[in-house]
């Protein structure tokens, strides 16, 4: 049996396959969520589940006393669009959630800290492929966020906690909320077209981003909350290199669906980047990871889980 791992946000899509993952491979996980955007039912049965929030320094009593392997934090309010709406709200989601977590890790002495942040924080950039050593200036309250939770976490490396941020660029994939029609750009598309046979495309069509399979991206968080690790504070790319443009993108769900799709352009996004795909070479060259699924496969994967989700009457 392996060690004791904790992961926030298991009911949301990266935490509750990553916590399915962990049990696989034999930890023991721990979770806590708040349920505020994820399902219950999406937290596996074998995990220890708290229910509450990170942000509440009360939550955070509960794990005094026990000790963890690793510590993923996946946990947090987790698109732009809303940051706008609620700015307070989005800082206490997500960075006094990470400053309370990184505290704990800190005085439990827990061999490694692992952060879900995200390509929004380099905002629009010139030269790509984008790498870690990139300026950020990010445009939303969601990815100033980000940012100042990976600099709390440099400041608590600096104090001998290990720290790994990895930068998700667009995650998608089977398990993704299709109701919520706010964040994540394929199953927002995909969620849109199954209610409604129509998908609504806000800004040019000529916008791209770089899509990693959720499969791929929960490989690249085992690998970061590896012991063998050992660095103090990394900060990873986790991305294809691949440009895909929002035109592409749409065009090659509506090819995997057995129905017409109407597509319809509207206004644009705030906060919202024009570009970019990234480089993963450091991630590579530091833990062996590489992305082993094609947006193609991806999708046509994700298309047919959504199917059967529907024809099931689970479609969520």
């Amino acid at each position: 049996m392996m060690g004791d791992t904790l992961v926030t946000g298991a009911a949301g899509f990266i935490g509750s396959w990553l916590a399915r993952r962990l049990l696989d491979q034999g930890h023991a996980v721990l979770t806590i969520d708040n349920l505020s955007s994820g399902d219950i039912d999406n937290i596996p049965e074998r995990c220890e589940r708290i229910i509450g929030d990170v942000s509440d320094p009360a939550v955070i009593a509960r794990l005094d006393g026990r000790t963890f392997d690793a510590i993923y934090h996946i946990a947090g309010q987790s698109g732009g669009i809303p940051s706008f709406d609620d700015p307070v709200s989005d800082l206490n989601s997500n960075v006094a959630s990470t400053l309370l977590l990184l505290d704990y890790a800190y005085r439990a002495k827990c061999p490694v800290f692992v952060y879900a942040s995200s390509m929004s924080v380099y905002g629009d950039q010139e030269l790509m492929p984008v790498v870690e050593t990139a300026p950020t200036v990010p445009k939303s309250f969601y990815a100033v966020g980000k940012l100042a939770s990976e600099q709390y976490m440099r400041l608590y490396a600096e104090r001998g906690l290990a720290c790994t941020v990895l930068r998700f660029n667009n995650t998608y994939g089977p398990g993704q909320s299709l109701a919520n029609l706010r964040q994540g750009m394929v199953s927002i598309f995909l969620g849109q077209a199954l209610s409604s046979r129509r998908i609504h495309v806000k800004g040019s069509p000529d916008r791209f981003r770089d899509f990693v399979h959720i499969s791929d991206a929960v490989e690249s968080l085992v690998l970061a909350g590896a012991p063998t690790h050992g660095a103090r504070f990394t900060v990873y790319n986790v991305a294809t290199t691949h440009k895909t443009t929002v035109r592409e993108l749409v065009e090659t769900i509506r090819g995997n669906l057995p129905f017409p799709v109407e597509v319809c352009y509207e206004g644009s996004t705030p906060g919202d980047q024009f570009g970019i795909y990234c480089s993963y070479k450091r991630i590579h060259a530091d833990l062996g990871w590489s992305p082993t699924v094609s947006l193609t496969e991806g999708i046509a994967n994700t298309v047919a889980w959504a199917l059967a989700t529907q024809m099931s009457g689970r479609l969520r």
